[in-house]
């Protein structure tokens, strides 16, 4: 059975509609995501050209972004979708970003199959209080206090990394080094219908604590995020899945 499909068939048995049924199952996807090449997933040949990338080389192939310079777009290629679990490949060409957005009352399973990926993640921090409104008019935005997680590079090859509804770096942000390809499980998967859609965030200026904070975070590790609108320089793509077709 190709890697894949023992994957696919994992995620049948270890996710529900309320996310992964436990730590265990959810270590047997992981072992088992650890192990898949991009070979597995059809993408053996941009994995062999990444490593004979240099930045001279590329020249800009995507949308005008607001300062006249072309952005690359993102391509997302689709797998499997359920109401227990999502599977897709976002390959990310170079200076590519996915802004700051969240997933949230989601687990999410990733592995980077090639290239280099610059992470920066957070996870809100539970101070007891409502939020505070950023603008006291009728364009109210929700402003929360979060703590940074990880601020760093990932080459590959590269263990999985598991975020949590409330942990992890739930709220994350994603820049390619060079081209790149990030293989995501999310469970459940994002539903406006359940609640669980996709918000972008931004930096807000720096406020006073609301409430008193949890033990271990000190007032200079907070970081204001405020609910944005992502930037019209970002754009994802549909993309050929050329892989072994997983739900046959």
């Amino acid at each position: 059975m190709p890697a894949i499909k023992r994957l696919h068939k994992a995620c049948k048995n270890s996710f529900s509609a309320n996310g992964p049924a436990s730590e265990e199952a959810l270590e047997q996807v992981r072992t088992l995501l650890d192990k898949i090449k991009p070979a597995d997933v059809g993408l053996e040949q941009e994995a062999q050209l990444v490593r004979i990338w240099t930045a001279s080389t590329q020249g800009p192939n995507g949308r005008r972004g607001r300062n006249g310079q072309y952005l690359p777009p993102i391509k997302y290629l689709h797998i499997h979708e359920s109401e227990s679990f999502s599977i897709g490949i976002f390959c990310m060409p170079p200076s590519s970003i996915i802004p700051l957005h969240n997933h949230p009352g989601m687990t999410v399973l990733s592995k980077l199959l090639y290239g280099t990926i610059h992470v920066k993640s957070y996870d809100w921090i539970d101070v007891g209080e409502p939020s505070e409104p950023s603008k006291p008019s009728s364009e109210v935005t929700t402003t929360r206090p979060a703590k940074l997680v990880k601020d760093g590079q990932m080459s590959a090859p590269c263990a999985t990394t598991v975020l949590y509804p409330t942990n992890g770096g739930n709220i994350h942000y994603f820049k390619a080094v060079t081209p790149c390809a990030l293989f995501d499980i999310l469970s459940p998967p994002y539903s406006s219908d359940q609640g669980r859609h996709c918000s972008y965030f931004k930096k807000s200026p720096k406020k006073d604590v609301i409430g008193a904070l949890p033990s271990g975070i000190e007032a200079s590790e907070v970081t204001w995020l405020e609910e944005c609108q992502p930037p019209d320089s970002f754009v994802i793509r549909r993309g050929l899945y050329k892989g072994p077709v997983v739900n046959t």
